[in-house]
């Protein structure tokens, strides 16, 4: 039996599921003005079903997403009251590690559109040496080409952070990323450990196949969702449109524990995955003789 680390579920989507605003944009970052507290409940739920990693809600905080919005010149405190809602609900718990999320630039699921290498580092180089002095672990999400997880790894690795490279494939072939480009050209990336993201999860086996091959730990959590619908990834657009399927806990934990009879060390759930999601695969991990750390 393994040693498996259970990640935390959606964090987004499950704020917005307790809250009756309206989606914006910025939705998931204006929930920690509108409804203080609220973020380090979710996280307080996460661990309570058996997550051992609070991902603090960080993922949309880069400065070019921040960009002539509301909340440009609050961005360092809006990282800091992510990162404190995050310990608050580690410290309450007593155990469990703090994750730094890093999202894609720009919007998430599309490579066109990106900055270039040159100018992508920078930007999440910054992100990273904002979260790493109180962070465990740097996690970078849903990235979706080749050259933008260079860039990420690269940025990311000028802190002294273990890093976590999560990236999105195709929802009907796991072998490719978003961008069409194979998921085997990351391997010759160097990250702490791989993982698949916010991707269908029977997409997922691909992709764990392709990272077995490595020598890193890997894993993978997937959404919930319908589809990545072309509306969705028009510039501008909320989750509204989007749907969620419906995956129940019993049927994600169905995938996640296939995943771990692969290899997979790290799992957890993206969005629209929530802590009964959690604590089903909690339970499921526990039953089979592995050892959730």
């Amino acid at each position: 039996m393994s040693d498996i680390t259970l990640l935390d579920g959606g964090m987004g989507q499950e704020h917005f599921s307790r809250v009756v605003d309206a989606p914006t944009g910025f939705w998931a970052t204006k929930v920690m003005y509108d409804h203080p507290g609220l973020v380090e409940q979710v996280h307080k739920d996460y661990f309570d079903a058996g997550a051992t990693v609070a991902t603090a809600n960080t993922y949309a905080l880069h400065a070019d997403r921040l960009v002539n919005s509301d909340f440009e010149d609050r961005r360092g405190l809006l990282i800091q009251a992510a990162l404190d809602e995050a310990h608050s609900a580690q410290a309450a718990h007593g155990t469990g590690r703090v994750a730094g999320s890093i999202g894609p630039l720009v919007w998430s699921y599309r490579s066109d559109g990106q900055p270039d290498y040159a100018d992508a580092k920078p930007i999440f180089a910054d992100m990273a040496q904002h979260l790493a002095p109180r962070v465990d672990i740097l996690i970078i999400e849903t990235i979706a080409s080749l050259e933008q997880a260079r860039a990420a790894l690269d940025g990311a690795r000028e802190t002294d952070a273990p890093v976590w490279l999560g990236v999105t494939v195709d929802d009907e072939d796991g072998t490719k990323l978003r961008s069409g480009e194979p998921v085997a050209d990351l391997m010759t990336l160097e990250p702490d450990a791989i993982l698949a993201n916010c991707s269908a999860p029977e997409a997922i086996p691909a992709a764990l196949r392709v990272f077995a091959t490595g020598n890193r730990p890997f894993g993978a959590y997937a959404n919930a969702f319908v589809e990545i619908t072309k509306e969705f990834l028009s510039p501008g657009s909320t989750t509204s449109e989007l749907s969620k399927r419906d995956l129940t806990p019993q049927a994600y934990g169905e995938h996640v524990q296939s995943w771990v009879d692969m290899g997979a060390t790290i799992v957890g759930g993206c969005c629209e995955t929530g802590p009964s999601h959690i604590r089903e695969i909690a339970q499921r991990l526990t039953a089979a003789g592995h050892v959730i750390v």
